[in-house]
């Protein structure tokens, strides 16, 4: 009788121990069919970037300002931000006093540009991968079209639109929304209007005071090669920019933050705001080489193309957008093929209009791959 019940007791622990086992087995395979689906990002520590006015340049990108932070390679640095001018539109301020601004700084934006952060390893030639890992914004926003006719080619209807006119918002930031007016409720999407690496010295933008040294400030009203102010709304949290890096330390730079903003950015401005904080992992990239900069998302690959005439922005979006169809390994094709399949899936839209530089922004939907690479 003793003798069975050890039996029993031996059969008992072995089947726990199989049980153990399997478990142990399983939980290993889970994990290596999760390391398979989706990449960690590079390991890297964590910087804080405060918005002052050291930190901070208005309207300007100058390749010579000296770095405010270096980092590495796969680090993520939390940049705060400021309002426009330097902090200088606040609640309250008049249109005059927006006027005044716009004509304070001749040739530049209004932009507060946080930076420039220098990444260690970048060279030109190589590719700046910025992803956005969050964003917080602070409580204040604003919109505002300028006086058309003091600036009649400032906005899509500035003619029409002879008088100044700002509407002040105080974001719910625990809803994330702001009331436009009572019925009339936005929810939050913030993105970074500006985000640049240092300039292209073959950028034909004007440079600061006439200047034709290549390596002059250049103003962060137009859009670039360089990123700066592409104002393109679906920057944000989880989406990433690919942008060629120019200078050496790619130099990043952000700043003219928006809590949310239509295609067109027609009246001139978006819902104008700041950042708490916009948490960004900067990626140098040497096997990814790029003529401009593009987006991904969840969902989409996003071309873009800036030009003076819309029609000329157009034709360079939907240039690279069957560039990188042409150019993709999931599903190989003909050049013709990828100009077929860019007018079958892509959705092009009108980024800004108010930029000098207009912008087009080609969206090419991911679900249309169904061969999985």
């Amino acid at each position: 009788m003793a003798t069975a019940k050890a039996n029993k007791r031996i059969v008992t622990a072995l089947v726990a121990l199989a049980l153990m086992c399997s478990a142990a087995f399983y939980a290993l395979a889970q994990q290596a069919s999760d390391a398979k689906k989706s990449s960690p990002a590079p390991a890297g520590k964590r910087h804080t970037l405060a918005a002052t006015l050291e930190t901070v340049q208005w309207g300007w990108l100058d390749p010579k300002e000296p770095p405010k932070l270096t980092v590495d390679s796969g680090d993520v640095v939390s940049v705060e931000t400021m309002m426009h001018a330097h902090d200088k539109v606040r609640p309250g301020i008049t249109m005059d006093e927006v006027v005044a601004l716009r004509r304070a700084n001749p040739g530049g934006g209004p932009h507060s540009m946080t930076g420039p952060i220098y990444v260690n390893g970048a060279e030109p030639g190589d590719t700046m991968e910025i992803r956005i890992v969050k964003i917080v914004p602070k409580p204040f926003a604003i919109n505002f079209n300028l006086p058309g006719k003091d600036f009649p080619t400032i906005g899509a209807l500035a003619p029409e639109m002879p008088d100044g006119f700002i509407k002040f918002f105080t974001l719910d930031l625990k809803k994330r929304q702001a009331e436009f007016k009572p019925g009339i409720t936005l929810d939050l999407r913030p993105f970074p209007g500006t985000l640049a690496v240092g300039i292209d010295p073959n950028d034909p933008s004007p440079r600061k005071g006439g200047s034709t040294d290549p390596m002059a400030p250049v103003s962060t009203l137009r859009p670039w090669k360089n990123g700066s102010n592409m104002d393109i709304n679906e920057l944000q949290e989880g989406a990433t920019v690919f942008i060629p890096i120019f200078l050496k330390g790619g130099l990043v730079w952000t700043g003219d933050s928006h809590c949310r903003q239509g295609n067109g950015e027609v009246n001139l401005t978006a819902l104008e705001c700041s950042y708490r904080e916009i948490a960004m992992q900067l990626v140098v990239r040497k096997d990814l080489k790029l003529e401009w900069p593009r987006v991904e998302t969840k969902t989409h690959w996003i071309a873009m193309g800036f030009d003076e005439d819309l029609n000329k922005a157009m034709v360079n979006a939907v240039r690279e957008a069957v560039d990188f169809l042409e150019q993709q390994k999931m599903v190989p094709m003909s050049r013709y093929e990828a100009y077929s399949l860019a007018s079958m899936a892509a959705d092009c839209r009108v980024t800004q209009v108010v930029d000098v530089r207009k912008g087009v922004h080609c969206m090419i939907p991911k679900s249309i791959f169904t061969k999985k690479s």
